[in-house]
Parts: structure tokens; sequence; C-alpha cells
């Protein structure tokens, strides 16, 4: 089945690699074999495992590419480095791997998560949370971030954020935290 996804796609395939794993499931034993093949195709090297089971079924399922993804977490005074696949989102394939970053809605609506972007490129289709002004300053959201290419980024205050995007519409700057009037609002509930 694999040269057969390899012809329609018009490419060349080389085998590399067979992997035997043995599952169990209840009382009956299963055997799986994967196999990695190389195919070269116009787009260029593309990697594809062929799963087979016990009963003969096998399919060809192309592997996603993964890029390296260097985060520098300003807040911690850490820098992480992790493979992220280029359709997974970064913050949950960084919890994946047990790497703690910044985060509080998981839905690009806001700026916990906010990271710019120092070299690399990374897609945010779903980020409502930025603007498309600070998007074109390399500002983005790992919560909602696809990386494209090796990428490096730097996360960001979320004060900070909010502040360059909805600063011009305060006039009077910043506003001051008071934990007396906090204190009296939570004393109502």
């Amino acid at each position: 089945m694999g040269m057969a996804v390899a012809g329609l796609m018009q490419a060349s395939c080389n085998w590399v690699s067979i992997k035997l794993t043995i599952e169990k499931t209840r009382s009956i034993q299963s055997k799986k074999v994967i196999s990695r093949n190389t195919c070269r195709t116009s787009a260029g090297l593309q990697e594809y495992d062929t799963h087979s089971n016990s009963n003969g079924q096998s399919s060809t399922l192309p592997q996603v590419p993964k890029h390296l993804v260097t985060v520098h977490d300003r807040q911690r005074g850490t820098v992480h480095k992790f493979w992220v696949p280029e359709d997974q989102y970064i913050l949950h394939t960084a919890e994946d791997q047990d790497i703690t970053l910044p985060f509080a809605c998981r839905h690009g609506c806001c700026t916990s998560c906010a990271v710019r972007v120092k070299s690399g490129v990374l897609r945010q289709p779903e980020a409502l949370g930025i603007s498309p002004e600070l998007k074109s300053k390399g500002y983005a959201l790992l919560c909602v971030g696809f990386p494209s290419s090796d990428l490096e980024v730097e996360t960001q205050d979320e004060d900070e954020v909010y502040w360059l995007q909805f600063g011009r519409y305060f006039a009077r700057g910043p506003i001051d935290r008071d934990d007396y009037a906090l204190e009296l609002a939570m004393g109502d509930e």
C-alpha cells in the first residue's frame, strides 16, 4: 500500500527500517509491524509509517515535520528547547513534555502566553487576543501557535502586551491596582 500512495504522489520510495511491536489485548496477542519509508517527492523528502496488524490490514500515514522550538521564559529565567510537530500547538506539546509555560485561556483570547518571535515562523490563525498590528511586530500566542520552521521566542509580560494592544484607548495611562477596592468588591460576594 505504501507504494500505491507513493505512486499517486509520483514519488520513489526506499525502505528504511522495520520495527516489530507486540501488543496484548485481553487474552489475544496481536502483532503490529511498523515500517518507516522515506519517499522523495517534488516537495522534498517525506516519511511515511506503514502500520500492519495481525489481520493483514495496513495503512500508510505521512510523518508530520517537526521543528525545534526554543522558549526563553523571562518570568522564570529559564530556556526550554523541545520538538513540536507542525500540526500541534506549541503550548500543548510543551505540556506533554512536562515543560511549564505561562497560559490562562488556552483559546487564543488573552495575552497570558504571549511571546515575541526572535527567529523563525509561527502560524497562529486562531489568535484573537493579539491584534494584527502586534502580530506584524512579531508577537504571538503559544496556546494557538503552530511552528512552521525552527523557532526561537521570548515570553512577554502579559500587562506589557495588553498595554501595547489597548493602551491608546486609556488616555490617562495604566490603571494602578487598588487592593482596597478589590477587597471591598470581594467582600460583597
